[in-house]
């Protein structure tokens, strides 16, 4: 399965595709989020990503006040959920200005729409659905989605195989479009967060759903998770993007600054290069050395005209001259008569032998 996002081909043949996922850390500052946008560029995204929600619509003031306490990353945040939802909603006003900002340096612009009227209003500008994990089994909003006829990209964080089955079933039916993202949704940027990421559930998603792409949604710091997909045959990674980590705010600690994300990218494509071809074959960087390693048959002694082959009268040794007679064959040179005078240490040659 291959499709395209703008003017990029997405699949397991193509460059691995990079979202920075600017969602909060644009900190209520419209400039500051075109900055964001500016230095995700450089440092290699594809897509630069935001978050449409209106707090009212995405989570329950009396519900989490009502909790017993605030629990993972949002333990440590001073305001209330609901206050920091209102303060890091990206207005849709903005998203025309954004846009603008990406098409100027040449950057997709994403975002996660989280309602129905947040859907309708950011259509017009989309290439894609970028549908974060915590929808997972909100069917009618990915048929929403889905059914707009672009690319849906959908996170799998904190949701069992039944779930992502479901999920991913509601959205084929109407799009084939359809990337599929593990992820494992912990913000607390701990290092703990490596035993959890499980990155073969990629095995099991290439198995179970053949005819998507698939991706990584990741929340860790370092390059090991992301290489890691690629090599299992992820072809999209989404993380977080700030432009520092010491910055106020619920998404910084765990995003990525600019220089990190550009070693990333880098790493990404070396690695992309050295998995190179599933054919096994001798490389054009690698023709001289089968000549200078490897070895071929040469006279263990002066051999005359007319004597009889012996394993005694055979050396197995580098070079592996080319056109010598390699080493496997050394059972079918014994018995044979050579035709020609060969000295010490010359190749042996089937020209030179005769049966």
């Amino acid at each position: 399965m291959e499709f395209k996002i703008g003017n990029q081909t997405i699949g397991l043949n193509h460059p691995t595709y990079f979202i920075a996922d600017i969602a909060a850390n644009h900190d209520g500052d419209l400039d500051r989020a075109k900055l964001l946008i500016r230095l995700a560029k450089e440092a290699g995204a594809d897509a630069a990503k935001f978050q449409n929600f209106q707090a009212p619509k995405i989570v329950s003031d009396y519900g989490f006040k009502n909790m017993n306490s605030q629990v993972s990353h949002q333990a440590s945040w001073k305001k209330s959920v609901f206050q920091v939802y209102s303060e890091a909603s990206v207005p849709l006003g903005w998203t025309p200005i954004l846009v603008e900002e990406c098409q100027k340096v040449g950057i997709e612009y994403f975002t996660s729409p989280y309602d129905f009227e947040s859907i309708e209003a950011v259509d017009p500008y989309l290439p894609a659905y970028k549908i974060g994990s915590g929808e997972i089994d909100w069917i009618e909003s990915l048929q929403l989605m889905a059914s707009k006829g672009k690319p849906v990209l959908l996170a799998t964080g904190a949701s069992n195989i039944g779930e992502v089955q479901k999920a991913v079933h509601a959205i084929l039916v109407i799009n084939k479009q359809l990337v599929l993202m593990q992820c494992n949704t912990n913000y607390t940027a701990s290092p703990e967060n490596y035993r959890y990421i499980n990155l073969n559930v990629l095995k099991t998603y290439a198995a179970m759903f053949p005819d998507v792409v698939l991706g990584l949604s990741d929340h860790t710091h370092g390059n090991s998770t992301v290489l890691g997909a690629v090599t299992l045959g992820a072809r999209v990674i989404e993380r977080h993007f700030t432009d520092s980590n010491n910055r106020e705010g619920p998404d910084h600690k765990f995003a990525m600054n600019p220089e990190a994300w550009a070693h990333m990218v880098d790493e990404t494509r070396l690695l992309e290069k050295a998995l190179g071809g599933a054919d096994k074959f001798i490389t054009e960087n690698e023709q001289d050395t089968q000549v200078v390693q490897r070895r071929c048959l040469r006279a263990a002694r002066d051999i005359r005209a007319g004597e009889t082959i012996t394993r005694e009268m055979v050396d197995v040794l580098r070079p592996a001259t080319p056109g010598a007679i390699k080493p496997d064959q050394v059972a079918n040179v014994v018995g044979t008569k050579a035709l020609n005078d060969m000295p010490f240490g010359k190749e042996l040659r089937w020209t030179d032998l005769v049966a």
